[in-house]
């Protein structure tokens, strides 16, 4: 790992668990079609692609089925006006988030925020949380025509701050984030709690792999010998 100037960071499953409500809308939307309900645990596994990948996932049961377009298409809004009005209702940080987040900034990193999240989900939980002015940037998974694992937002972002991808980091959680930094020429710290289809992160060879938020800035204070400011 190069010593990054820009610190880029996935939202769900890596700073925020919302699993829990995906969940429970989840159950809503199949309860709307007269599908039984699943369980948390099954959530856990789909997401990380986007809302439409989660909604067909979830009627189909599988992490890799497709119930096609015109079926996603006619439950998609069922799910996301259940979402609309239970987006933070369990959804909790998780532990050292926003402990983390400040000491980058204090440390002089430019921080963003770049998730597979829909635009309309992604801001007021920032918001609401309490972190939106962390980031210097936020993308969602609607924002640019590709999302994770293209390296398109990553680019963006490394475009935007004016530095060069190869001195961008990004934290995340799964496969895709692994797969985004990659492509795009970042360097890629996951965390092993998160979202990763029920697989073992460090599969995904990551250039570090964390328990907790907290430990970043020591990792990136004990590789490059520097402190907060």
């Amino acid at each position: 790992m190069r010593r990054p100037s820009l610190i880029l960071f996935d939202l769900d499953g890596t700073l925020v668990d919302s699993a829990p409500d995906l969940a429970h809308c989840i159950n809503i939307m199949l309860a709307h079609f007269g599908r039984p309900p699943c369980g948390e645990a099954e959530v856990r596994t789909w997401v990380g692609n986007g809302t439409a990948r989660l909604v067909g996932r979830a009627l189909t049961g599988s992490l890799e089925g497709d119930p096609g377009a015109a079926v996603v298409a006619e439950a998609l809004p069922v799910f996301m006006a259940a979402y609309a009005e239970h987006t933070l209702v369990h959804s909790v940080l998780y532990p050292g988030a926003r402990e983390c987040l400040a000491t980058l900034a204090d440390a002089g990193y430019a921080l963003g925020c770049v998730t597979n999240k829909a635009a309309r989900f992604t801001e007021p939980v920032l918001r609401d949380l309490g972190l939106l002015g962390a980031f210097g940037l936020v993308l969602s998974g609607d924002t640019l025509p590709q999302m994770k694992p293209h390296p398109a937002p990553l680019l963006h972002a490394a475009a935007h701050f004016g530095i060069a991808p190869t001195d961008g980091l990004l934290v995340g959680d799964s496969v895709t984030d692994v797969q985004a930094a990659r492509a795009a020429g970042f360097a890629i710290v996951c965390m092993s709690y998160g979202y990763n289809h029920g697989r073992d992160i460090r599969e995904a060879r990551p250039d570090a792999v964390l328990d907790r938020l907290a430990e970043l800035a020591d990792l990136l204070a004990n590789t490059f010998q520097i402190s907060p400011r």
